[in-house]
């Protein structure tokens, strides 16, 4: 296989404020492609938080155009100055993304689209509780729409965010925090890849030609651990020793009918991922392609390596991706 093309694009990140949002752009930035995001117009209103990242962004050089999603003719404007749109709009506004597919169609320019994914591979995943299953196929729905269009797409299947479950299982800012919760019987293998690298092979693949309409699955051998495994991990990492405190499917599952939403959503995603291990119950093909393999001279951060900075700097943000 060739290797990804070295030329830079001009990338627009949509969702850019949000959890994975950031991550893009900085690593879009870092890669030298100039970098445009499509935010929510600031107002006296809102949250400091997002004026100092609006701040941030325009000190590292992004153009930053603001909007909503329902201005149809401004998009079309904007997509029109661009090469590569990615989204990461967060779960509840993932339909939201058929307003960007018309636009794009529209537009009629754009190199590549890479929709809001960042989780487990949509048209692989075995059946799931309904919360989870809803959110699967409204991602399915958005594949189809963007392949019907005729928009070139990349889908990026990241697996698991690393630090938001890292803090989920193990709760490494809490040193007074002694249980743990295991959910299921623990031994599900699965794959945790820090946010970084996530947007790191995002952008990668954004531009790589031999990803053009098609999956880039995000399974580096150094993030596939089982939550005992983490468990234990940790503890040797921390010299800190838990209790663990086992939730059992039975549990779970009644509880992702009755919970409100987003908590039922949240229980249905740790069901699939963590109790039935859905993430690593295919196998890898010889067309398939796998960025740890696409990308070998990128240095991933592995869960060994994420741990030790947990334990001395305490860097796992704790941020929800709902």
């Amino acid at each position: 296989m060739g290797r990804e093309e070295s030329k830079s694009c001009k990338i627009l990140v949509i969702g850019a404020t949000g959890y994975l949002g950031k991550y893009m752009v900085k690593a879009s930035v870092s890669m030298g492609h100039p970098t445009f995001v499509y935010v929510r117009p600031l107002s006296p209103t809102s949250s400091r938080s997002k004026q100092e990242m609006h701040q941030e962004f325009q000190s590292m050089g992004v153009t930053i155009f603001q909007g909503e999603l329902d201005d149809h003719e401004k998009l079309v404007s904007i997509f029109k100055q661009v090469d590569v749109v990615i989204s990461t709009l967060a779960v509840p506004q993932h339909l939201d993304q058929l307003k960007l597919i018309n636009a794009m169609k529209e537009a009629g320019n754009i190199k590549r689209f890479l929709p809001s994914e960042f989780g487990n591979e949509a048209d692989r995943v075995g059946t799931t509780l309904p919360p989870f299953q809803k959110l699967l196929d409204n991602k399915k729905k958005i594949r189809r729409a963007t392949e019907e269009a005729g928009i070139p797409y990349t889908y990026v299947a990241a697996n698991s965010l690393a630090a938001y479950f890292i803090d989920l299982i193990v709760h490494p800012h809490d040193e007074l925090k002694e249980e743990v919760t295991v959910f299921g019987n623990g031994e599900a293998k699965v794959v945790l890849n820090f946010e970084e690298d996530v947007s790191n092979y995002t952008i990668k693949a954004s531009i790589d030609p031999r990803t053009l309409n098609k999956v880039i699955i995000l399974r580096p051998p150094g993030n596939i651990i089982s939550q005992l495994d983490l468990i234990s991990l940790w503890e040797i990492k921390s010299t800190r020793k838990v209790i663990k405190v086992h939730f059992p499917e039975e549990e779970i599952v009644k509880l992702s009918q009755i919970l409100p939403h987003p908590d039922n959503v949240r229980l249905s995603i740790v069901h699939n991922i963590f109790v039935k291990g859905e993430q690593m119950r295919y196998d890898l093909g010889e067309d398939d392609l796998e960025a740890s393999k696409l990308y070998p001279d990128y240095e991933y951060m592995s869960i060994d390596r994420l741990l030790d900075i947990c334990v001395v700097d305490a860097l796992i943000p704790k941020l929800s991706v709902f």
